[in-house]
């Protein structure tokens, strides 16, 4: 009978699981392409700096559910790890070990009580996280009452400089005043000059009031030419943006009656919104008695004008307006060169469809059956051509005639395939069918 399977019933500690998804990026590179899950290709081809940083939600995921990835990644960490490992896997105790390193290494061994070993090794983890925050904190309350103490030291200084600065103010001070004194006296000394000197300061200031009257009937009669001459100035301003304002106005009455004058013109004729889609003239005359090459088939239209398999028809066809080329891209290389492989017989169709695109505007589009294929093909797309291959389950056949169905009414659409089946069905849809000989000389002729 099989051991029931030991899981965790908590969720892996943050560290221990950035340990795990560490070891899981390394192993990643070191394992053979074949050996790498499908969900992990696109990490594999990261970095290796890079793998654990923007992958690890993937690794996660992969060890989490992907017992025989995290097989292959235990084998690697044993490898790297061999004395811890050993150690582990035989039950011994590791209290000399990083508790973090041994939680993730029994997580990926999973040797018997490795839940209880991961969350034990957490539980340490964590209290040796919560000692050194203690310790922190301990240093930094050793470090604060350091500077306590410098700071009242600072402070001691700063008040005996500043006693040392207010005896040197008061000696000042005192210096000022006997200053005083004598200034004093000096200024008692000066009164009697300062009286003559008011006496000659009144005649002065007589004079300059009667200057002063000059000057200021002088300076108004100045000032009222300035304002003739600013009120001119605005008359003119106002006269330009009122002849400015005129001429926008008159411009704007013009053409709000033109477009008054169309709307109502459109209510009195009654005339309808514009359809979604147009039906274009010659829409109309080929829904009447003339005759479309849909009707007649592109071996009539031959007959009319050119030979079946003259290239020429080919470039009339393609010299429609917006017409879409699409082509049976198999039924085409296997007519023309089916000694090749399949990848040469893709790349030389491919390539003489975009030298075509480039010649005549035409949208092209290039079908290959993909229900054949046992691994994804990689297929470049030139400028001008769209490659498709057929889902699982859909043939190329049935693809081409979807995407002459998604065609709106009206449009030219020339399929290229000597497929009978696919030439009937593109026709009742309304397209052009041409044979692959058609399209093969016409690439030749390139």
């Amino acid at each position: 009978m099989t051991a029931p399977q030991e899981e965790l019933t908590a969720p892996l500690p943050q560290q221990v699981r950035q340990r795990v998804v560490g070891w899981a990026a390394a192993a990643l590179g070191a394992l053979p392409a074949d050996e790498v899950p499908s969900t992990l290709k696109a990490v594999a081809r990261f970095a290796p700096a890079k793998r654990a940083r923007s992958g690890a939600s993937q690794l996660t995921a992969a060890l989490d559910s992907d017992p025989l990835f995290r097989h292959r990644v235990a084998a690697w960490t044993r490898a790297d790890q061999p004395d811890l490992a050993r150690a582990l896997e035989a039950g011994e105790n590791l209290p000399a070990a990083d508790p973090v390193v041994v939680a993730a290494l029994a997580y990926l061994l999973r040797p018997p009580g490795w839940p209880a070993r991961v969350m034990h090794a957490a539980d340490e983890a964590a209290t040796a996280d919560r000692v050194a925050a203690q310790d922190r904190h301990g240093a930094q309350v050793a470090h604060l009452t350091e500077q306590l103490s410098k700071a009242r030291a600072e402070n001691v200084a700063a008040l005996e400089r500043a006693r040392a600065e207010i005896q040197t103010l008061a000696e000042a001070a005192e210096q000022s005043r006997r200053q005083i004194r004598k200034a004093e006296a000096e200024m008692a000394r000066l009164r009697a000059s300062v009286s003559q000197a008011v006496a000659a300061a009144e005649k002065a200031q007589q004079q300059a009031l009667e200057d002063r009257a000059a000057t200021t009937n002088q300076t108004r009669r100045l000032r009222a030419r300035l304002d003739d001459a600013q009120a001119a100035l605005e008359a003119a301003r106002r006269a330009s943006r009122e002849e400015r304002n005129s001429d926008e106005v008159r411009l704007r009455l013009l053409l709000d009656t033109v477009i008054q004058a169309a709307q109502g013109l459109r209510r009195e004729l009654a005339l309808p919104p514009l359809p979604h889609q147009l039906t274009l003239p010659a829409d109309a005359v080929a829904d009447g008695q003339a005759v479309t090459p849909a009707a007649v088939g592109v071996s009539d239209l031959a007959v009319r004008a050119l030979q079946a398999d003259d290239p020429a028809l080919l470039d009339q066809l393609l010299a429609l307006p917006q017409v879409h080329l699409v082509v049976d891209g198999y039924n085409v290389t296997k007519s023309g060169y089916g000694t090749l492989s399949l990848a040469e017989q893709r790349n030389r169709l491919v390539n003489g469809l975009a030298s075509l695109a480039r010649r005549t505007r035409a949208e092209v589009t290039c079908v290959f059956d993909g229900t054949t294929l046992d691994v994804r093909v990689i297929q470049s797309s030139p400028r001008g051509v769209r490659v498709l291959f057929s889902p699982e389950g859909q043939s190329a056949d049935e693809l081409i005639r979807r995407l002459v169905r998604a065609e709106p009414d009206g449009r030219p659409v020339v399929v290229v395939s000597s497929d009978r089946e696919v030439a009937d069905g593109v026709l009742a849809a309304g397209a052009r069918a041409v044979p692959a000989s058609l399209l093969l000389r016409r690439l030749d002729r390139a």
